[in-house]
């Protein structure tokens, strides 16, 4: 949604969600910019079958470009590998697992995507390790695998926050914030950050912002742990801009991740993280913040981690200078903006049509 509101008057969109009346994000799509939800498309998901393919291929053929997102939409990739012929090109953009594959990758699904793969013009992934994934798991040519990093606008984030950004939320003095932004999913793992936070000595408060089907075991678990008067669950809140650099440390409990935006919003913001090991984490963050990527998966681990961070203010005040000039340095907008638009421009043939 942000490179369609990004890339304006340049494209028109149609969007096909893999999961029908799935539409929730359409509302960050800006007014003005010109799209349409499809109707009645093709089901990207199902049992495979030639004739499923079929219909899949001649639905795409009247597009000028057809990107597809995650395995939900793989099949709209193995339909353009049986059907090629009139179909335009398809980038393919893999962004993580969901908690089926957290634990691991399905054999099964590997042979299907490094099939389907071949028809893509491209594979996008945001971190070094989906692109080594792509590489030797999936077995795509190191030539069509493309690591674009996740980008926002540094600048927004390095505005001090609106106080009250978070309703409900009201900081009281001498307490340590920890924060996070999530999908309340069960990859997240957030009744584990729960038991992490609440194995915190100190004043400390937990926010989780974000909305989704695990929100009762997330309550359960504040609630066996005793911190319900110190525990904030807003729901999901637009802008993190506004807000993220309330938190005094951003903590991930995720069994899975790649390259998480919300990561880069707390660094932008000034935030020192703390962390399992997945995906890119530890690369992603600065060297002074590494040591609080913990080195396994764990409450325990990453309650040392928060707890280094919650006794030492000048530590997180080091931590957070660091992290928001490496945000400024590697993580912005316009450098991510800008390998889309040559990407998707190649794969029609046409230079600067995004420009």
């Amino acid at each position: 949604m942000r490179l369609m509101n990004l890339f304006g008057d340049r494209a028109r969109h149609t969007i096909v969600s893999g999961v029908p009346g799935q539409l929730g994000a359409r509302a960050a799509i800006e007014s003005g910019i010109r799209h349409e939800i499809a109707q009645d498309p093709p089901p990207l998901t199902g049992r495979p079958s030639v004739a499923r393919y079929e219909e899949i291929a001649r639905y795409m053929r009247r597009f000028d470009l057809v990107l597809t997102y995650n395995w939900g939409a793989i099949d709209g990739v193995m339909a353009r590998r049986v059907f090629s012929k009139g179909v335009p090109p398809l980038v393919h953009h893999e962004d993580g697992f969901n908690a089926d594959e957290s634990g691991g990758l399905k054999a099964q699904r590997n042979v299907y995507r490094r099939i389907a793969l071949g028809a893509a013009y491209a594979l996008v992934v945001p971190s070094q390790t989906l692109a080594t994934i792509a590489r030797r798991v999936w077995r795509q040519p190191t030539d069509r695998v493309y690591r674009i990093a996740n980008g926002i606008d540094v600048d927004r984030y390095a505005i001090a926050p609106v106080a009250r950004a978070i309703p409900g939320f009201r900081r009281k003095a001498g307490e340590v914030v920890v924060g996070t932004l999530a999908g309340l999913r069960t990859v997240k793992d957030l009744p584990m950050l729960v038991r992490a936070v609440g194995g915190v000595s100190g004043r400390v408060r937990l926010v989780i912002v974000g909305e989704g089907p695990e929100r009762a075991n997330i309550e359960q678990a504040a609630k066996a742990m005793g911190l319900a008067d110190r525990f904030h669950l807003p729901g999901f809140l637009p802008d993190p801009s506004r807000f993220v650099g309330l938190f005094d440390i951003c903590a991930l409990s995720s069994r899975s991740e790649q390259f998480p935006i919300s990561v880069v919003e707390a660094m932008a913001a000034g935030v020192p993280i703390a962390a399992p090991p997945v995906g890119d984490l530890r690369a992603m963050v600065s060297s002074a913040n590494a040591p609080f990527i913990c080195e396994h998966h764990g409450e325990v681990f990453l309650r040392d981690a928060i707890q280094k961070l919650v006794d030492n203010q000048d530590l997180r005040r080091v931590i957070g200078i660091a992290n928001r000039e490496k945000a400024r340095d590697e993580y912005g907008e316009a450098a991510m903006v800008a390998a889309y638009r040559r990407l998707y421009s190649a794969a029609i043939g046409k230079p600067g049509v995004f420009d």
